[in-house]
């Protein structure tokens, strides 16, 4: 006669969809996965480098609008090398970094998926869509508003003393990538506040408690990121990584309430938002401030 078989009451029943995996097949799979992230971001690189020239031109053209706004200057390439090193080597591959990004994303999450239960692989499409587009909006906020500004700024400086300002591509070129990398990064805010919450690491109460030293921490990295350090570029960069902060906060709270089997009032949220909007709009078509912002 057959026994019955009961149910451990200690197991999780969600634990029957995880992959159990020796660490010898972790250290394969994470090979693998490494392995899988190159080709694909030497792929990306060869891509960009049948276009160096026009990664070039994009890259100058940040440089080449202050120029024309101050009415002086230009680049020089001082090395033998700098000028092929500059535009066939590392243009591409920065770009590179930019393109591979949502592949490399991708490969990170097909490595830690197994680990997790069903309910939590669910988050993997909004956890690409979110990281890769966070940088490359970061990229771009970059690239048209925080160099450019600083760029003008910087080359304005002494503008009456008679004195033309030619910058060797090299240093323009460290520059440009540190702050396109820099803030592509910092952008990545609200997808760390919601993983330290979906860990339980975090929680939307701690993080509106301790949301002073936040900001605090923010403005001292804003003024490491950026080239010039004067207040205007300060709070450029400030003010819209205070709100992707606060952004991770909402998405944080969010989660808790799914946790929690709550749902969030959204008809009254998007009512709030859409006048908050038309507010900002009317102020800023009254005060003419939008011609700076698209100038």
């Amino acid at each position: 006669m057959n026994q019955l078989e009961l149910p451990d009451p200690l197991s999780d029943p969600e634990e029957d969809g995880m992959l159990r995996m020796s660490i010898l097949e972790h250290l394969e799979e994470l090979r693998s996965r490494i392995i899988r992230a190159l080709i694909g971001f030497g792929v990306a690189y060869l891509a960009c480098l049948f276009l160096a020239g026009p990664l070039w031109k994009f890259v100058q053209a940040p440089g080449q609008a202050a120029f024309k706004e101050l009415g002086r200057g230009g680049f020089i390439a001082i090395g033998v090398m700098e000028r092929f090193s500059i535009i066939y080597v590392w243009t591409p591959l920065v770009a590179a970094i930019f393109v591979a990004f949502p592949w490399v994303i991708y490969q990170v999450w097909a490595f830690i998926s197994p680990g997790l239960y069903p309910r939590e692989r669910k988050w993997a499409v909004p956890f690409i869509v979110c990281t890769g587009g966070l940088f490359l909006c970061g990229g771009l906020f970059a690239y048209f508003v925080v160099f450019r500004y600083a760029l003008v700024f910087l080359l304005g400086i002494g503008e009456d003393a008679d004195v033309i300002s030619l910058i060797s591509i090299d240093d323009y070129f460290t520059k440009f990538v540190n702050v396109m990398l820099g803030i592509s990064v910092t952008f990545e805010l609200p997808v760390l506040i919601f993983f330290l919450t979906l860990i339980r690491v975090a929680s939307p109460s701690f993080l509106l408690r301790h949301s002073d030293y936040a900001v605090l921490a923010i403005v001292i990295l804003a003024a490491v990121v950026t080239p010039s350090p004067d207040a205007f570029n300060l709070t450029l960069f400030s003010v819209p990584m205070i709100l992707l902060y606060f952004l991770g906060v909402f998405a944080s709270y969010l989660l808790v309430l799914r946790r929690e089997g709550r749902k969030f009032p959204w008809k009254i949220f998007l009512i709030w938002l859409a006048a908050v909007l038309f507010v900002v709009g009317i102020g800023m078509a009254y005060t003419g401030y939008w011609r700076v912002l698209v100038k």
